[in-house]
């Protein structure tokens, strides 16, 4: 339960990070930020403690009783809005591919899909979103260092620089919760991913 997810909000509600509800916790009880309910009530540690807690929602264990599990925060001073760049990175990639090789159409877990430079790099292929795609290891190694017509592999899509937001699409495949999708519909921000370097 400690290490599940909880959204953290910027001042002005837009999502800006997802922490463990352990980290939350330290957050509420430092004060610099508080608990937000479904309807949209915010609380400081204290009122957090207080609230009744009704069955249906994830309670822990704490020295005087059970405290509810917060699953949404909101910084109390943090109000930058995220940059609208979608980041050029491997989970950036895979999104916007859909965790599916591009060369035979499976969709598969991303332990099993890799990168490939569609013009390889030996040949001068530059690490952009118009020059990587998503494959599994057997296409991949099918490929080699060929391009795509030379073994006789088609690409199902063209890559191109994404214009969603992974942040938003798929919350880097973590599990979303109730209280979130009221506050992720209106997101527009690539995110936390560290960014490749480009050629």
């Amino acid at each position: 339960m400690l290490n599940s997810r909880v959204l953290v909000l910027n001042r002005s509600y837009l999502p800006v990070h997802v922490t463990s509800v352990k980290r939350a916790f330290a957050l509420l009880y430092q004060g610099v930020a508080k608990a937000v309910d479904e309807q949209y009530r915010t609380f400081d540690f204290d009122s957090w403690r207080d609230l009744s807690i009704e069955v249906q929602h994830e309670r822990l264990g704490i020295v005087n009783g059970f405290i509810r599990v917060p699953r949404v925060l909101l910084l109390t001073a943090y109000e930058r809005v995220p940059k609208r760049h979608v980041r050029f990175s491997r989970f950036n990639i895979f999104a916007r591919d859909g965790n599916t090789c591009q060369y035979c159409r499976k969709k598969l877990p991303r332990t099993e899909l890799n990168l490939d430079h569609i013009i390889p790099r030996s040949r001068g292929g530059m690490s952009t979103w118009e020059n990587i795609v998503c494959s599994c290891h057997h296409c991949n190694r099918r490929k080699g260092g060929r391009t795509p017509d030379e073994a006789g592999m088609h690409l199902f899509r063209r890559p191109r620089r994404p214009e969603w937001t992974p942040f938003s699409s798929e919350m880097f495949s973590l599990r979303r919760y109730r209280e979130w999708m009221p506050y992720l519909s209106q997101v527009d921000s690539a995110y936390w991913n560290t960014e490749l370097i480009q050629d």
